[in-house]
């Protein structure tokens, strides 16, 4: 048992909140049922111990999440926090994708950052701890339940974690769910993060002779609507089709967005795989097979382009991914909960945004979100499209007009996209947004000049779209700018312009191709 001095229970319920920022465990006792009293135990309250910060403690009772100050109650049960000698913990749950390698790298490049080692035990083939420490005295642990997406939004539902790994983004149902179990809106931005990128790519045999696909045909292959490869202008040999399993997030991924978005359900012909390693050699040995993996681990196997009606192709590079150019790109999320953060995690989450943490990122053979300089002379692709496209309702003179604009600016690989129907920013854009107002505020852009330029699609007349594409520029001033405070450092200055339909990424009669059309840059004068 450990006791603390207490005031009247009934005062502090009344001050008690639902879930306000995030708590750590006691490792090895996360659902253990605990009681909190009053001094002189006129009152008590019982249920599941969640976490303390150091200050206050988290349980789960009959009338919710209540948050209560430790000081201030009396604690009775196993799972009740030393107040002297307590070390905060973070229970990580989640796809083994983040857990094995990136979310581990992260940690030990935090604890470098901060002069403490990392001591690794692993427990079981599925569960290990990382203890960092100064001079023998422990600083906190991170404790790994590596499973997949799914098990890791439950673990969190169930308060039995504090951080999903995620390959994906959190569903709606799990949304819900979240709620209901008074952890917050996990679909809010300030409970997810993203830490690094991916991509699904279509892949296939090193023999075989297709370089793209597109998403339309992708959909109706994994759906059986196509078995033959003859049916898409190939030779004549059955389409193979692999996947990973129906619990792997990137799996879900690719179903939700390409299968799901097409209207169409999962066929009964698609080879199921535990691992990416085992679809990778499937693939790899057959010429007739198609599979889906990250963009990161691919194998054996050749990874093919996206194509669509228009003849545009997409490639999967690392400029792609990192400006969404790519329509499959994936982002890596953390999942938090709404409680409250200890120092040292909060500490932990705040180094995750800034360039430390993305060089061990891309060390550890993922994506970064860094933003890379993508020179104008290395865009002729994009600006071939572009005078390939002009017309009655978009002039040459027009075109002119942006080549002069940006000739002497160099973009940015950090770029902004909207949800599909919606004028919020999409989760990785969202991401983009708090890395530029960080940057800025860190004076990484001082005595430049930023340019927010917007695009749109050609659905609609061109006036018309020129417009709706200064006021997505427009939109992400505003919010940049409420995110830094109100006003740019005096030696920042940001600018927007629009060029309408001008540089078309995709073709408008898809729908990611005009995903890709609406979309907001960022230019850097020279």
């Amino acid at each position: 048992m450990t006791r603390c001095e207490s005031g009247p229970l009934g005062k502090i319920l009344k001050r008690a909140v639902l879930g306000a920022a995030l708590f750590f465990s006691v490792p090895g006792l996360w659902a253990q049922d605990i009681t909190l009293s009053s001094g002189n135990g006129g009152l008590k309250l019982s249920g599941r111990y969640i976490g303390y910060d150091g200050d206050f403690i988290q349980i789960a009772t009959a009338h919710g999440v209540l948050t209560l100050r430790y000081a201030t109650v009396q604690c009775d049960g196993a799972a009740c926090p030393p107040i002297v000698g307590y070390v905060p913990s973070l229970r990580v749950s989640g796809a083994r994708r983040m857990s094995d390698v990136m979310m581990p790298a992260l940690v030990q490049g935090f604890a470098r950052s901060k002069g403490w080692r990392v001591t690794t035990i692993e427990t079981s083939t599925s569960q290990f701890i990382q203890t960092l420490s100064k001079a023998d005295e422990a600083k906190a642990e991170f404790i790994y339940q590596t499973t997949n997406t799914d098990a890791g939004f439950a673990d969190l539902i169930a308060h039995e974690a504090d951080i999903v790994l995620s390959v994906r983004e959190v569903r709606e149902r799990e949304v819900e769910r979240a709620i209901d179990a008074g952890i917050g809106h996990l679909d809010d931005a300030r409970q997810a993060r993203i830490i690094g990128l991916d991509a699904l790519v279509p892949v296939v045999a090193p023999q075989s002779g297709l370089t793209a696909i597109s998403l339309a045909d992708l959909a109706q292959i994994y759906a059986g609507g196509v078995t033959n490869w003859a049916e898409l202008g190939g030779s004549d040999l059955a389409i193979v089709p692999h996947l990973g399993g129906v619990t792997d997030g990137t799996a879900q991924r690719f179903v939700d967005q390409v299968v799901r978005a097409a209207g169409l359900e999962m066929g009964g012909a698609v080879i199921r795989h535990s691992t990416d390693q085992a679809l990778a050699q499937a693939v790899a040995a057959d010429v007739g097979a198609v599979g889906i993996l990250p963009f990161t681990n691919v194998g054996n196997t050749r990874a093919i382009a996206l194509k669509d009606a228009c003849g545009f192709i997409s490639t999967p590079r690392l400029t792609a991914l990192k400006t969404e150019d790519y329509p499959l790109t994936a982002p890596l999320f953390l999942y938090l909960p709404s409680r409250r953060l200890h120092p040292v995690m909060r500490d932990f989450l705040a180094w995750l945004r800034g360039p430390q943490a993305q060089l061990v990122v891309r060390r550890a053979g993922f994506v970064d979100q860094g933003a890379v300089p993508i020179a104008l002379d290395a865009q002729g692709q994009r600006f071939a499209n572009a005078i390939a496209a002009a017309g009655q309702e978009m002039p040459l003179i027009e075109l002119q007009r942006m080549v002069r604009v940006l000739g002497n600016r160099v973009r940015l690989s950090t770029s902004f996209r909207f949800n599909v129907g919606s004028t919020r920013l999409d989760a990785q854009s969202r991401s983009n947004l708090l890395a530029l107002g960080q940057a800025i505020q860190d004076g990484r852009y001082d005595d430049r000049t930023l340019m927010l330029v917007g695009f749109s699609d050609g659905r609609g007349a061109a006036i018309a779209n020129r417009d709706l594409s200064a006021a997505r520029a427009e939109a992400v001033l505003r919010d940049l700018q409420a995110l830094i405070g109100g006003e740019f450092p005096k030696d920042v200055t940001v600018e927007t312009e629009a060029f309408g339909e001008a540089l078309p990424m995709g073709c408008d009669d898809t729908e990611w191709g005009r995903q890709m059309n609406r979309r907001v840059e960022l230019w850097v004068d020279q």
